[in-house]
């Protein structure tokens, strides 16, 4: 893909100076998803696996809410009409966005206010970092229309960030997480006000991007990769990434600045 030059059909995309901003884009229905924007999200960050120049992303919705999930009338409708293998093909493409999210070596930024239920939830869990507000409200609603917490690779995630207990509170009962709940529980990173989300958000993406971004991909692949290591293996694994990270001129671009006194400038080769 080309990130000057992408124009999505189902949502927002914007580029600028390493980050790509995604914007959910229907306000008035508080951002749902659809079958195409499922689709097209999925095949963005697909290509972006292969997209240098964009070294970090920003995920966020239009007006005051992040993402109320699928749309009732678009997808939540046609569901309860489907056969077995249109529900089974749907819903491995929703787990395949959740996917193309962990393989993409961007670390994602969650820039959540208001709603953020349901495949919004679980969106905000996919991502890396989450910065929210105090209003926000998350929701993994499954339980609450009739089906099982176990959606998008809920059950495998949620219990990483936030423990198996209240992992499973959530999933149980499909009740909303508030703001202080979440950064409390360390589902969001940090809380700030709403005037103030995307502008944290470009802040620590900025920061991201002025880093070691070659680096921060094997950071991420690693933490994708050793979920289901052995230690020996996952220390093996770390060892072979960082061998890799150690040819890499910013490396000696951080060993120099230091001899020097100096704040290395990370050029992310």
């Amino acid at each position: 893909m080309t990130p000057e030059t992408y124009t999505p059909e189902h949502f927002k995309w914007e580029y600028a100076e390493g980050i790509g901003t995604i914007t959910l884009n229907r306000p008035d229905r508080k951002n749902p998803l659809t079958f195409e924007s499922y689709a097209e999200l999925r095949d963005l960050f697909r290509d972006l696996v292969y997209a240098d120049d964009v070294k970090a992303i920003i995920f966020t919705g239009e007006g005051e809410n992040f993402c109320s999930g699928g749309d009732v009338h678009d997808i939540i409708g046609p569901l309860t009409k489907m056969s077995m293998k249109e529900l089974v093909a749907f819903t491995r493409m929703t787990g395949d966005l959740v996917k193309a999210m962990r393989h993409a070596p961007q670390p994602i930024i969650a820039a959540i206010d208001g709603i953020c239920v349901g495949a919004g939830a679980i969106v905000a869990m996919s991502s890396d970092i989450r910065i929210g507000t105090a209003r926000s409200k998350t929701a993994f609603l499954f339980n609450r229309v009739g089906l099982a917490g176990c959606d998008m690779g809920a059950c495998a995630i949620l219990p990483r960030i936030i423990g198996q207990g209240r992992a499973s509170e959530l999933l149980f009962t499909g009740r909303s997480m508030s703001g202080e709940e979440g950064e409390r529980w360390g589902f969001i990173n940090k809380l700030v006000e709403p005037t103030d989300l995307l502008a944290e958000s470009k802040a620590f993406a900025d920061r991201l991007v002025a880093g070691p971004t070659f680096a921060n991909s094997f950071t991420k692949n690693q933490l994708n990769m050793e979920w289901d290591m052995s230690l020996d293996t996952a220390i093996e694994a770390e060892a072979q990434a960082q061998a890799i990270c150690m040819q890499t001129e910013d490396f000696r671009r951080a060993y120099h600045a230091f001899v020097d006194k100096e704040k290395p400038v990370f050029e992310g080769n």
